[in-house]
C-alpha cells in the first residue's frame, strides 16, 4: 500500500479492523483475533485478506502493523567520524524522532516541526494511512540512534492529494555534514516516485539558515505571512516555501 493510494477497503468489518490496527500503530494478532469462535474465524479471514492485499504485515513477534510500501532501501555514507544510515522509519523510531524534533524545535526556529512532535506524542503512532491523512518518515541514524528526520504529511482530500507538507531537520551535533541534504533528496525522490506534484514547508523568517538551505536545494519562497508567529513576545514573519519534486 503506497501513501499516495487512497484507502479502498470496501468491506465494513474489514475496514474497521484495519483502522483499529492503524490507529494504534499496530496490535498483537492475539488481540485482533479474539472473542467467540465465530468472531475469531471472521477476524482471521479479515486479517488474511488485508495481508494479501498489502494493507497489513505481521512481524516475527506476531504483531500486526499497517504495511506501507516504501521502494527505498537503507543507504550508508560517511559523515565526519560517523557512519550515517538513511532509511525509511519504523514505529520503533518514534521516541527517537520526537526527541530529535524537540531538540531542533527548542531553538524556536521550526514551529511546524514542533507541532509534528506534539501530534506524534499525542497519537503515539508514527506512520499513517487512512481516509484523512498519510504520514511518512525517513530517518538518519548513527548506531541506530535517530539524529535527523524528514517527514511528509499528505492530506487525503481529493483537491490536495497531489501535495505534501515536508519538515526536515538534523540535531546540532551532526549539522554541516550533508545529512540534511541527503534526507531532503531522499524524501523528494520518494515524493516524485509516488505521484506528488508539490511540496511545501514553512519556517520563521528568523531561520535564515533553513531558508538558504532550501533555496540552495531548489525551493523557492512562495509567500510571506507577516507577524504570523509570536516568539518571546516578538512577532515574526512566516516564510512559506515550495518545490516541485
Amino acid at each position: 500500500m503506497k501513501l499516495s493510494e487512497p484507502l479502498t477497503i470496501e468491506h465494513d468489518d474489514r475496514r474497521q479492523t484495519f483502522e483499529e490496527i492503524e490507529r494504534n500503530g499496530g496490535l498483537p494478532k492475539s488481540q485482533v483475533v479474539s472473542g467467540t469462535v465465530e468472531q475469531q474465524r471472521a477476524a482471521r479471514h479479515h486479517v488474511a485478506v488485508l495481508k494479501r492485499d498489502g494493507y497489513l504485515r505481521e512481524t516475527e513477534e506476531g504483531r500486526l502493523e499497517p504495511a506501507l510500501e516504501v521502494d527505498a532501501e537503507a543507504e550508508e555514507f560517511n559523515a565526519d567520524d560517523a557512519t550515517v544510515t538513511i532509511r525509511p522509519a519504523r514505529q520503533a523510531d518514534l521516541t527517537g524522532i520526537v526527541g530529535a524534533i524537540r531538540q531542533v524545535a527548542a531553538e524556536k526556529t521550526y514551529i511546524v516541526a514542533e507541532s509534528v512532535a506534539d501530534e506524534l506524542d499525542h497519537q503515539d503512532v508514527l506512520l499513517r494511512h487512512n481516509s484523512l491523512e498519510s504520514r511518512m518518515f525517513f530517518v538518519a541514524t548513527v548506531d541506530e540512534s535517530v539524529i535527523g528526520w524528514v517527514h511528509l504529511n499528505a492530506p487525503e482530500l481529493e483537491k490536495l492529494d497531489h501535495t505534501a507538507e515536508l519538515t526536515v531537520g538534523v540535531i546540532e551535533e551532526y549539522r554541516s555534514d550533508g545529512i540534511g541534504k541527503e534526507l531532503l533528496d531522499r524524501a523528494t525522490d520518494w515524493a516524485s516516485e509516488n505521484g506528488f506534484e508539490r511540496l511545501y514547508q514553512s519556517v520563521p523568517s528568523t531561520n535564515q539558515r533553513a531558508i538558504d538551505f532550501l533555496e540552495d536545494n531548489g525551493w523557492r519562497v512562495e509567500a510571506v505571512r507577516e507577524d504570523h508567529y509570536k516568539l518571546d513576545e516578538e512577532y515574526i514573519d512566516e516564510v512559506m516555501m515550495a518545490a516541485t519534486p
